[in-house]
């Protein structure tokens, strides 16, 4: 298992994972119990699937935005763990510029913003980690006139992704590497990955708290070689 490996070359505190596919019951929690870490899942069959592993137990978990919304989509996890209160999030694709999925996408995240008003303090430390689908600007992009109109970088989405910034949250990578020009997906097709064609759709969005213990970032390229990898590679941030 994949998972496992990473856990084993890591040791991360604490392990997000989006896109599970898999329902709670079918989440290899035992064999990660054994390998040391506490599981949080919210999972979904087929699609989405959210979840929080970590070596020290999760505290007053959530699962869902919690609003009023008619949406079984299981795409939030969040528990506080070490005094962090962290948030495992995948926000939808969003299909193609104008479709259904596209307008959900950006009411689901007008919905996170709203849930951080209601439920959180940007003064204490808070992460939320996932995979955005949305790269932040054109540093996040290797072929920007190719990707420029899709749901990944339109400006509607990367103004809503904004929004979620201005409620008091640091991109933590992109403070790490200013530059941008480091990626964390690959598309399958057009040998994507071995021409480095990629884009930044994946980070972890910090408070100030934790963004000034904050001490580098990398994008864990290995594990998008090898064996039937995903095309996301894992975004590691390491604090003080």
């Amino acid at each position: 298992m994949r998972l496992l490996s990473v856990l084993e070359r890591h040791a991360p505190d604490i392990l997000c994972l989006q896109e599970l596919k898999v329902v709670d019951e079918d989440f290899p929690a035992l064999e990660i119990k054994q390998a040391g870490y506490e599981s949080v899942v919210h999972g979904q069959r087929t699609y989405n699937g959210v979840a929080l592993l970590s070596k020290e137990p999760a505290q007053k978990v959530e699962r869902s935005l919690s609003d009023d919304t008619d949406d079984d989509q299981a795409r939030l996890v969040a528990a506080t763990i070490q005094d962090v209160r962290v948030l495992s999030v995948y926000v939808p694709n969003g299909g193609t510029v104008g479709s259904e999925k596209w307008e959900y996408k950006l009411t689901w995240l007008s919905r996170l913003r709203r849930y951080l008003d209601e439920n959180l303090d940007p003064d204490q430390s808070v992460a939320i980690c996932g995979d955005f689908n949305i790269a932040v600007d054109d540093g996040d992009v290797r072929n920007v006139e190719k990707w420029r109109s899709s749901v990944l970088c339109h400006p509607d989405g990367r103004e809503a992704f904004r929004a979620i910034l201005d409620w008091g949250l640091v991109d933590g990578f992109r403070q790490c590497h200013p530059d941008g020009g480091i990626y964390s997906w690959w598309d399958y097709r057009m040998l994507g990955f071995p021409k480095n064609d990629g884009l930044r759709i994946d980070g972890v969005l910090v408070t100030r708290p934790l963004a000034e213990r904050l001490r580098h970032a990398v994008v864990d390229r290995e594990e998008r070689k090898g064996s039937k990898p995903s095309d996301h590679a894992p975004v590691i941030l390491d604090f003080d």
